[in-house]
């Protein structure tokens, strides 16, 4: 069996803001009902979190939730424990009319840092930035590829988006950070 590796293998680069690919990171899709309360007691069970209001994401030593559409969660636990999970959330909804699909070998995540990363997004993304709030989750796009992002600190966003195109999303991110380029 071989080794799992990140897409970029935790590729950073320092400009005006940092961005770095985050390594492995597990990410369930979880659809279904999420008023049903087996979908409710399940997310809780995996993820440690209550299912998240419209458009956020909450987190929690190290696993989370996040809303992406009315029937649809991402929910995120640390890699090796991603195959448990979508096994533990598939049998807690069985008779449940659901979807669960370990998509954690099929995304990117990167993290931009720094005092100006909101900076960084701007010049990609069609999100109003200045207003989001900490917690707040998007789906957009980053530069010409589909992506999701949050505010996850302070000075720091998170952004996920398909493994297939995470060299071009860092290229964007990289291009982005240079020195100079900031937004006056």
């Amino acid at each position: 069996m071989s080794n799992a590796v990140s897409a970029l293998q935790g590729k950073t680069y320092a400009g005006f803001a940092t961005v770095t690919e985050a390594g492995l990171q597990g990410m369930i899709t979880l659809r279904g009902d999420l008023s049903s309360a087996k979908v409710k007691k399940a997310v809780k069970a995996a993820a440690g979190v209550d299912v998240p209001a419209q458009r956020r994401i909450v987190l929690k030593d190290g696993k989370g939730a996040g809303w992406m559409s009315p029937d649809e969660l991402l929910i995120l636990v640390p890699y090796a424990e991603a195959r448990a999970a979508v096994d533990a959330l598939s049998a807690a909804l069985a008779g449940e009319h659901a979807l669960v699909a370990d998509v954690s070998d099929a995304r990117a995540m990167f993290r931009v840092k720094g005092a100006r990363a909101d900076q960084v997004l701007m010049k990609l993304c069609p999100v109003d930035l200045p207003s989001l709030a900490e917690g707040e989750l998007r789906r957009t796009r980053a530069a010409q590829v589909a992506a999701a992002l949050w505010k996850s600190d302070r000075d720091e966003f998170t952004i996920v988006s398909f493994r297939s195109v995470a060299s071009y999303v860092f290229g964007a991110l990289e291009t982005s950070a240079r020195p100079g380029s900031e937004i006056s």
